[in-house]
């Protein structure tokens, strides 16, 4: 019987072996490190059973191994798009979901709740999960291809799945995929500060603590813009949003001596939507934005059924 093979086309691919004990090169290869990475699913972007897919699966990762940096905490979420929480799919998927009352809202936002929810911290989950799939005989390699064809023919796979996220506007001919620049900045955690908040809407603010320390405060969402170094004038507006949500929480920083680091990033979009099927021995797996880590459990276990169904179809 012919061996099967299959190769992940990811957002980077001259071909040479990642060295997979070097944690800066893990962090530089992969742009997942830069995310927010909060698991709130979102309410209007659909696909809603891969959402709830995914973080079933984050909440069994984090039980079995705290050294995945998946961080159980309360998540506060408020909206100012809505006027109630009928459009919130996932109220019954959460724990502890509590609406919060008109009276408590921060000004302007129209609804509220909170639930028991998790955060991801890239720094720790994205080696920890290389590892994962190292132990199980995946090779990461790096390279660079212009087309699907030049990738089956350097690597001899049956089977290519596309998850080359902005990639795929070249690679898949896709002109609906988009770039969404976000911006973050990394600050020492305050004492007792240990939920996340997040504002959606009109703007899009939110607070996230790190596992491995830290909080993160952001951001922006700034469809086209490619601007990679940080934008120092958002620093003061980010924090100012944070603290009209938080009621004041962050008022000690001082954006010149407690930020330790500015974050860009680049949401690989799709105007549809996300994208998961088969184009003959192509499967595409991309179109998350900033939802990545939201929908990946849910978007790999699909492909794994569309690879199944592949095979199944050749035998």
């Amino acid at each position: 019987m012919k061996q099967r093979s299959g190769q992940v086309l990811g957002e980077y691919s001259k071909l040479e072996n990642i060295d997979l004990k070097d944690p800066s090169l893990i962090l530089t290869v992969f742009s997942s490190s830069r995310a927010g990475a909060l698991l709130a699913p979102h309410p209007d972007t659909g696909f809603n059973e891969l959402q709830e897919y995914s973080i079933k699966k984050y909440f069994e990762l984090g039980d079995q191994d705290p050294r995945s940096g998946i961080k159980k905490l309360n998540i506060t979420e408020f909206y100012d798009d809505r006027g109630d929480d009928s459009t919130i799919w996932y109220r019954s998927i959460l724990p502890d979901f509590t609406s919060i009352q008109s009276t408590d809202l921060p000004p302007g936002a129209t609804i509220g709740f909170t639930y028991s929810g998790l955060a991801v911290d890239p720094s720790m989950f994205l080696p920890w999960m290389t590892q994962k799939l190292v132990d199980r005989g995946v090779k990461f390699v790096r390279g660079n291809v212009g087309s699907f064809q030049e990738m089956k023919n350097l690597s001899e796979a049956s089977i290519v799945v596309n998850a080359s996220g902005l990639g795929a506007r070249e690679l898949a001919s896709d002109d609906t995929s988009i770039s969404i620049r976000g911006q973050t900045m990394h600050v020492r955690k305050q004492d007792g500060f240990d939920r996340a908040v997040i504002r959606q809407g009109s703007q899009y603010t939110y607070v996230i603590p790190r596992a491995s320390g830290g909080v993160i405060l952001g951001g922006v969402s700034q469809p086209g813009n490619i601007a990679v170094d940080p934008d120092m004038a958002l620093r003061a507006d980010i924090l100012k949003r944070v603290n009209i949500m938080t009621k004041g929480e962050f008022d000690w920083v001082d954006v010149d001596r407690d930020v330790s680091r500015d974050i860009v990033g680049f949401r690989p979009a799709r105007k549809a939507g996300i994208r998961v099927e088969r184009e003959g021995n192509i499967i595409h797996a991309y179109g998350a934005g900033g939802l990545g880590y939201v929908y990946s459990w849910g978007m790999a276990n699909q492909v794994l059924g569309l690879v199944g169904n592949h095979y199944k179809a050749h035998i």
